[in-house]
């Protein structure tokens, strides 16, 4: 049972929750009382969280509100929310509840897990088009068939795989994602990576098709992308042309490589949301690889990143709010409920109501479905749908890299692992970063799109001050001790040289490849 008791000013819930999309998979309810209704036996991890009424979070197992069927002995599962967590609201939400659902990522130290995403774009060997959606169904059901994944269905077409604690998805524009399970280390997060592609290349490689490691699509236009049959990007197809000009380049031609990092109390989330926003365009910088659109150079090394810039104001950007003296879980609650709304998930629907609010939603005054309220699984969606350059949901997602190859796939958790895992590291960071100011931060994330390490900044260029970020990472990573540093040597040559991956691209693009960006589909294959 969870039992919720009184220490100070945090409330404190024993409960079996874990970060990531695929983790341990609970369903949140209020009681009144102080005890939970009795349960499976399980293990509990403590967590702890402020802002949060006296009220107790009930944990039930998800067999009790999850359904799967089988055919055979394939299972088939559901197409269901984006988030992996199933919600049970037994009363209205309040906006500590909110919090509180926030606050229940805490873990200890020695329960703080890895987890990294990647996409890639798939093509065509002969005519390095992009893959169409039956190609993808048919790979997505050779790699079930062949290595054993669950099947995610939606309106009867496969959309995406699950395997224990990993998912297969897809973007819109069917770029392919890899969903990793949480690791302990980044020797099993390289290795899953690892595995992944050989799947994917043993199934791929039949077909004809490959796989490319970059950041924006270097030779089609929106016009050659095909459209995956999935609810939510028809709804947010619609409504981006609405609130910036890339959003519809941001959801078809981009790809990156993300990390999923824990935290352990409020105060320190804080910390690292505040490092990973400051040091955000660092990342963007070492891992610049989308310099080419439609055929030619476009003026940038990380088209991806820039794009961004333009695609939605209301739910990007560096959140300056973050390193106001007030903030915390509650502060973040109320920027996310300011951002508008794409939709609502019922009955196995995607509902449009882009640009409502959830405020409103949480009052039943929902335009689009009137007199409901909203679940926990309304709220976590809705975390989904907003895109900042650090994301917090119950972990942190660093979100500023391009993606590449495989080297780099394990080069960027193992960068970010090194910073905020590691109490020294960290405390250097929030030192040296400390009197940054909101606007030269924002200076950074504008400039470094297209002048990369070169960026000058203060009395040099960014490249000295990720000098000395990269020794941090790689002394926090030795300081683990299980000997992962090795997996920055990938962005060690990129901070000696000062040139990033996209600059390389270019020196062969105006070089041996003869202006043309089709060897770019051999160079970075997977």
């Amino acid at each position: 049972m969870a039992v919720v008791s009184r220490v100070g000013p945090l409330y404190c819930i024993q409960a079996d929750v874990t970060h990531g999309r695929t983790v341990q998979r609970v369903a949140y309810g209020r009681a009144n009382n102080v005890e939970a209704s009795p349960m499976k036996e399980k293990s509990f991890s403590l967590s702890c969280f402020s802002s949060i009424s006296a009220k107790t979070l009930r944990v039930f197992p998800l067999e009790t509100v999850g359904v799967v069927r089988k055919r055979g002995q394939r299972v088939i599962v559901a197409a269901s929310p984006p988030t992996e967590d199933s919600v049970i609201s037994t009363e209205p939400l309040t906006k500590e509840d909110l919090v509180g659902y926030l606050a229940s990522g805490c873990k200890p130290k020695e329960n703080w897990r890895i987890g990294t995403e990647h996409e890639k774009f798939g093509f065509e060997f002969q005519t390095l088009r992009p893959m169409r959606y039956e190609q993808i169904a048919e790979l997505l059901n050779g790699i079930a068939e062949r290595f054993d994944w669950d099947k995610i269905i939606e309106e009867d077409n496969i959309i995406g795989l699950k395997q224990g604690k990993q998912s297969i998805s897809l973007e819109p524009g069917g770029q392919f994602e890899l969903s990793g399970a949480p690791l302990e280390t980044l020797h099993q997060t390289c290795a899953e990576v690892n595995s992944h592609l050989y799947q994917v290349k043993a199934v791929a490689e039949e077909m004809g098709i490959g796989f490319l490691g970059i950041g924006f699509q270097p030779k089609w236009g929106l016009k050659d992308i095909p459209v995956m049959p999935k609810g939510r990007y028809e709804i947010m197809r619609n409504y981006m042309p609405k609130v910036g000009s890339l959003g519809l380049d941001m959801m078809f031609r981009t790809c990156t490589v993300q990390v999923n990092l824990d935290f352990s109390s409020e105060a320190d989330m804080i910390r690292k949301f505040r490092a990973g926003l400051a040091l955000q365009p660092i990342a963007t910088a070492l891992f610049a690889n989308s310099p080419f659109t439609e055929g030619k150079p476009n003026g940038y090394l990380s088209m991806r990143s820039h794009i961004w810039t333009d695609t939605d104001k209301n739910r990007t950007g560096m959140l300056p709010f973050v390193f106001d003296d007030s903030f915390g879980f509650e502060q973040y609650v109320d920027y996310a409920l300011d951002v508008p709304m794409y939709f609502v998930y019922r009955k196995k629907k995607y509902i449009d109501c882009t640009g409502m609010s959830f405020r409103d939603f949480m009052a039943g005054k929902l335009p689009c479905i009137p007199g409901e309220l909203p679940s926990l699984n309304d709220w976590e969606n809705h975390l989904t749908t907003i895109f900042p350059e650090v994301r917090l949901k119950r972990y942190l997602e660093m979100r500023g890299a391009d993606g590449g190859p495989w080297r780099r796939l394990c080069a960027l958790p193992a960068f970010w692992v090194g910073l905020l895992y590691d109490d020294v590291s960290l405390q250097n960071v929030l030192d040296i970063t400390a009197d940054w100011t909101s606007e030269e931060r924002q200076m950074l994330r504008n400039k470094v799109p297209k002048t990369g390490l070169k960026t000058p900044f203060r009395n040099g260029l960014l490249k000295h001050v990720a000098e000395d970020v990269l020794k941090l990472a790689k002394d926090g990573l030795e300081r683990r001790g299980f000997k992962e540093s090795g997996f920055l040597n990938e962005v060690a040559e990129v901070v000696r040289t000062g040139v990033t991956p996209a600059e390389k691209l270019l020196e062969l693009y105006h070089g041996k490849w003869g202006q043309s960006v089709d060897p770019v589909f051999e160079e970075l294959l997977y």
